[in-house]
């Protein structure tokens, strides 16, 4: 299914948005050496509530996944890039963490991630590997032009993550979003321009590079749900919800 909103929906959609964006940043901000990751399950929860947001991951059992979720935030630690369900697991200085969060407001969906390591000791390749993620992503934006192809945005993307030496995974990437969480397009993080669906305005779309030092193999975790590098390295995904109109792209995962 591929939705098209109209300017007053995209309108509705940026309030879930800057929920979205504002959750991360508040538990970005709380998180340190000693964190919980049940704990920062039961934080984001409680912001759903008192926002009176709806969790689009509680419930969720796609076919990838040993579901339902169960959770409503995923937190991927070190080789973890994708799908981190949170456990009983104390975060240390240094720990590389993922949080991927989506909810919805109104009726309305936005999808958003960030990485950040814990603590102070910040190793120079975890650095690289997060900015690596963060320009590939604005990339990708800047290519999501109304009358553009996805593959211009795969390509950005590609382009990024390749001349910074990274391997690039296409069985996860991008998606479109609305009123659920997981629409077509599909959007590969490496591609060629001038293919696939033509933007147009109304498309909201979550763009999302992720990397992981040194492969481009996903391995499942006993879980069922975490994605891990194959290699046990450590990984890092950047991921916002834009809307796609006339005068370009407009992120609704940014913090106004």
């Amino acid at each position: 299914m591929i939705e098209l909103l109209t300017p007053r929906e995209i309108g509705q959609a940026r309030l879930s948005g800057q929920f979205v964006a504002k959750t991360l940043s508040d538990l970005r901000d709380r998180i340190e050496p000693g964190t919980n990751l049940l704990e920062i399950n039961d934080w984001a929860a409680s912001m759903i509530r008192t926002a009176g947001a709806r969790s689009c991951y509680v419930d969720y059992a796609p076919s990838f996944g040993r579901g339902p979720f169960g959770k409503v935030i995923c937190t991927s630690v070190n080789d973890a890039v994708l799908h981190g369900l949170p456990y009983d697991y104390v975060l240390m200085d240094g720990d590389l963490l993922t949080l991927d969060f989506a909810a919805s407001v109104n009726g309305w969906v936005t999808d958003s991630a960030i990485s950040f390591v814990v603590g102070d000791s910040v190793a120079s390749g975890d650095r690289h590997m997060i900015e690596t993620t963060e320009k590939a992503l604005l990339a990708g934006i800047s290519a999501a032009q109304s009358g553009a192809r996805i593959g211009d945005i795969s390509y950005a993307i590609g382009s990024v993550l390749e001349s910074a030496r990274f391997q690039v995974n296409t069985e996860f990437g991008g998606h479109g979003v609305g009123s659920t969480m997981h629409q077509d397009p599909h959007i590969p993080n490496i591609g060629k321009p001038g293919r696939g669906y033509v933007l147009r305005p109304g498309l909201l779309l979550a763009i999302e590079p992720w990397v992981m030092d040194g492969t481009r193999k996903l391995v499942t975790a006993p879980d069922g749900w975490t994605l891990c590098s194959s290699n046990g390295r450590r990984t890092a995904h950047s991921e916002h919800t834009v809307a796609i109109t006339e005068s370009g792209p407009v992120i609704l995962t940014q913090l106004a």
